[in-house]
């Protein structure tokens, strides 16, 4: 028996229950297969807190990252659609469309990301036009929980429902007068459900697609107490296959930032060994408060060029650690 539900419905927004937390996010990324252009977009509506969370991340070829981060007011959950995003769903579980419309923040370095008071008040804007529509080169994974006992992906205390996908994405960046086809691949996915960040203690997401249309989503996701799920799907040849085990060694800056991935991953039908090499880093933060606390979350988003054999490809590395004590829950594992 199949562990999720998924229906063409679940591509649109879902009734919100009463969480003051309450979360629906769509999110998309988008890279050039001949040239490393690139980058992601997401919108998550928080419509009990009358808000949605905007995130735009664009990574320019000559290294620079251009970066909108807002939250704009909404009053109800029924379109993807605020502070310049627009999310469309052009056939359901085949294709979706993402646009945003607004100006940019340019980091001409990315440890500039590391101050953002700093830099979205001093840095350099730039009018922004970003889109790209996807088209399914996979099924569906995931959905929603057929039942209580079904774990979801990144928990329940992140959200209950969860589905991607992988795909052909084509499109455009236009960054001030400067602009840049994208025509290579992608992957999206949507979410519902109470979130709060702080939820994961620590976790690495490696998206990647190759040129042959073979990809992958991994996850490895670790709690408080050191117990570690894996989690994720090898694409190969248009079907997934689910991950039965997987390790991860990575390279550190001296920055504690990853900058290189070694990823061990294993399925029913095959062992495979990935290389990451993180192209550029987007050090980013995610700050709630909670009572008289102030909790921070450290969100690493890499530009990565990912190797499988004779395969080459880009894609996103993700590495979310809770701040403790000055310190990242998950460094240096």
């Amino acid at each position: 028996m199949n562990k999720y539900i998924m229906r063409a419905e679940h591509e649109f927004p879902h009734q919100p229950d009463q969480s003051v937390n309450f979360n629906e996010s769509v999110y998309t990324n988008a890279f050039n297969s001949a040239s490393p252009v690139g980058g992601w977009m997401r919108l998550g509506n928080r419509v009990n807190e009358g808000h949605a969370e905007l995130s735009v991340c664009l990574y320019l070829p000559d290294g620079r990252i251009a970066c909108q981060f807002q939250r704009p007011r909404i009053e109800k959950n029924d379109r993807f659609e605020a502070g310049g995003i627009t999310y469309e769903v052009v056939d359901p579980l085949k294709s979706v469309g993402m646009t945003y419309r607004g100006d940019v923040i340019i980091a001409e370095d990315p440890d500039q990301l590391r101050d953002p008071r700093t830099l979205f008040a001093n840095g350099q804007r730039l009018p922004a036009h970003v889109h790209w529509v996807h088209v399914a080169e996979s099924p569906v994974h995931g959905g929603e929980p057929a039942n209580d006992q079904v774990q979801t992906m990144y928990g329940r205390d992140f959200s209950l429902g969860h589905f991607n996908q992988h795909s052909r994405a084509k499109g455009f960046i236009e960054v001030g007068a400067e602009h840049w086809e994208i025509d290579g691949r992608g992957w999206r996915d949507h979410s519902w459900g109470p979130r709060y960040w702080q939820a994961i203690y620590c976790y690495r997401l490696f998206i990647g697609n190759f040129t042959n249309g073979d990809g992958f989503m991994l996850l490895k996701i670790t709690d408080a107490n050191g117990a570690s799920r894996r989690e994720g799907v090898l694409l190969v040849d248009g079907q997934y296959e689910e991950i039965i085990d997987m390790d991860v060694v990575t390279d550190w800056t001296d920055k504690a930032d990853p900058s290189r991935v070694k990823i061990g991953v294993r399925t029913a039908k095959r062992a495979a060994v990935i290389g990451a090499e993180i192209i550029k880093l987007a050090p980013l933060r995610n700050r709630r408060k909670a009572g008289d606390d102030i909790l921070v979350s450290r969100i690493a988003e890499g530009f990565t060029r990912f190797t499988w054999d004779d395969r080459q490809g880009y894609g996103m590395t993700e590495y979310i650690e809770r701040i403790e004590n000055d310190g990242l829950a998950g460094y240096p594992l």
